[in-house]
């Protein structure tokens, strides 16, 4: 197949048209210069240095180090089985510190625990509601256990009702909510004290699409009432569309930390996917062109991350495939994603079983 220029150029007009996730070419450079402007020292409400944590023979937790600032979203993302659980159970004393140091708003996990406690709020994996107590009830009693007078109790009840939007259902047993509603009623839960930082251990998982996106405003509007928020979770979009800061976690050990935009911009400028008539020669062929960073095998094509503006790439990449009559059978151009880093960083996506997603294997240049 031949392919003259201005048919290059037409492909490379039409795909910077419909680049995804993209910041206008005009004002990518002073985003990025304004992202690498200095910032004033943050206060760290959580320090975490070389965390271990076993089961027996089992390294869960294999000596991660991390920090999270007053004020943050901070996320851990990761697939299930990665450590994330067992990092927040340690942080929250339901696990005993086995090795490293941690401390939670000022206070060290082993020496003070219960002032730990009394600084944080929870919101579990699994559900653990009574289902035969009300609304009303799951949080009244929480506030006694915690000892909270009766007015500022029901002062503060009020208010959290309103902001998860429970208001109507307040005498409805939690037996008869949907999973969307228990959800929101366990962070009303968690932030009945005040807490400093909320806990939410995966605190999406099995929602569905719409209630997922209203939970994350809810999650949002707890954050700007001053609450530190920690999260585990395993859906990329959701690290991606709430934290401030991201930790990649994975077989226990934290693989790369920073915003979501700096994870992204170590992929390079723009990823390209392309399918071909022949893949295995097509990737080899591009992986000595200078603007390649690093290419990355799919099930049917492969991505070709690049240093510079994709669209000043693509003819050059065009060009060296129809040398050496290579077809081109799919081109998209796209800015990298939070999946995209993933992949790239551990090698593999991470897979829900009820989505059949694909493995990968991860090319870099030079080598298979």
């Amino acid at each position: 197949m031949n392919y003259d220029k201005e048919f290059i150029w037409g492909i490379c007009r039409i795909l910077q048209k419909g680049k995804d996730n993209s910041i206008p070419l005009s004002l990518s450079g002073r985003w990025n210069a304004m992202a690498a402007q200095p910032h004033p020292e943050k206060e760290a409400i959580i320090t975490v240095e070389d965390l271990e944590y076993a089961y027996g023979d089992f390294k869960a937790v294999d000596g991660i180090s991390f920090t999270v600032n007053k004020g943050e979203v901070f996320s851990f993302l990761g697939p299930n089985g990665a450590g994330k659980s067992t990092a927040i159970n340690v942080l929250i004393t339901l696990l005993s510190l086995q090795k490293g140091r941690a401390s939670v708003a000022g206070y060290d996990v082993t020496r003070d625990p219960q002032k730990v406690r009394e600084s944080i709020g929870i919101v579990f994996q699994e559900i653990t509601l009574d289902r035969d107590m009300t609304v009303w009830e799951i949080l009244e009693f929480h506030g006694k256990l915690y000892s909270m007078p009766r007015e500022e109790r029901h002062k503060r009840i009020e208010e959290l009702l309103m902001l998860v939007q429970l208001e109507n259902k307040r005498d409805i047993r939690t037996k008869n909510l949907s999973g969307g509603m228990k959800r929101r009623l366990e962070i009303a839960r968690g932030l009945m004290t005040r807490p400093k930082v909320l806990f939410l251990d995966e605190p999406t998982i099995g929602l569905d699409p719409q209630t997922r996106m209203r939970m994350w405003d809810y999650i949002r509007k707890v954050n700007r009432e001053g609450t530190t928020i920690f999260l585990t979770t395993h859906y990329m979009d959701e690290a991606d569309q709430l934290s401030d800061k991201i930790s990649i976690i994975d077989n226990g050990r934290i693989i790369i930390s920073g915003p979501n935009w700096q994870l992204k911009n170590t992929l390079g400028q723009d990823i390209i996917y392309l399918e071909t008539s022949d893949n295995e020669a097509a990737t080899q062929l591009l992986n000595t062109l200078p603007s390649v960073r690093h290419i990355t095998r799919k099930l049917r094509g492969f991505l070709v991350s690049v240093h510079k503006d994709g669209t000043k790439a693509l003819p050059n990449i065009i060009e060296r495939l129809r040398e050496n009559r290579i077809r081109i059978n799919t081109i998209n151009l796209k800015k990298p994603s939070m999946d995209d880093v993933f992949v790239h960083y551990t090698g593999k996506e991470i897979r829900d079983d009820h989505m059949g997603r694909n493995g990968t294997v991860t090319l870099r240049p030079g080598g298979h």
